[in-house]
C-alpha cells in the first residue's frame, strides 16, 4: 500500500521521499514533517514489496528506511541494494529499534536513528547531509587548501 501527499509550503527542497515503515503512526509523523521540512512529494510504504514496486516510479532522492519490517526482518538490505542499483542513490535514513543489529558496513549507507526519535531530527539529518558537497565540491575544497 502507497500513499502520496505534496508539499504545500516552500522552505528549500528536499526533493521526493519514500519512507518505508510499518508503524502508521510513525509513518504519518514523519511524513508530515518531510512535508513540512520542503519535501516535494512523500510515498509511504508499510512493506519492502511495496517499497520496491514504488523505487523506480518515485525515484527518490531520500529513503527513510525501517529495518525491522513485518514483512522482513532485514529492510537494511534493500538500502544495500539502492544504493549498488541506482545511478543516484538516494540520502538514506536507517530508522530502527536495535541499531547495533545493522551490519557496520551497511550503516555506512547512511544515518542512523535510533527509535523513538523527534521527527524533527530527521529533518536536521538530512539538511546536514543536504549541505555536505559532493564529488566536484570536495575535490574543490581540497584544491582550495
Amino acid at each position: 500500500m502507497a500513499k502520496t501527499t505534496t508539499s504545500r509550503s516552500k522552505p528549500p527542497s528536499l526533493g521526493r521521499a519514500l519512507i518505508v515503515e510499518d508503524d502508521p503512526l510513525l509513518a504519518m509523523s514523519l511524513e508530515d514533517a518531510l512535508r513540512e521540512g520542503g519535501a516535494e512529494r512523500v510515498v509511504v510504504c508499510d512493506s519492502v514489496a511495496a517499497a520496491m514496486a514504488e523505487l523506480d516510479k518515485l525515484k527518490p532522492d531520500i529513503l527513510i528506511l525501517d529495518v525491522q519490517l513485518a514483512d522482513r526482518g532485514d529492510g537494511w538490505a534493500m538500502a544495500e541494494l539502492v544504493h549498488e542499483l541506482s545511478p543516484r542513490p538516494p540520502a538514506i535514513v536507517f530508522s530502527t529499534g536495535a541499531p547495533e543489529r545493522i551490519p557496520a558496513k551497511v550503516a555506512e549507507l547512511g544515518a542512523v536513528l535510533a527509535k523513538p526519535y523527534d521527527p524533527q531530527v530527521l529533518i536536521a539529518v538530512l539538511a546536514e547531509h543536504r549541505r555536505k558537497p559532493g564529488l566536484l565540491g570536495r575535490l574543490r575544497e581540497a584544491l582550495e587548501h
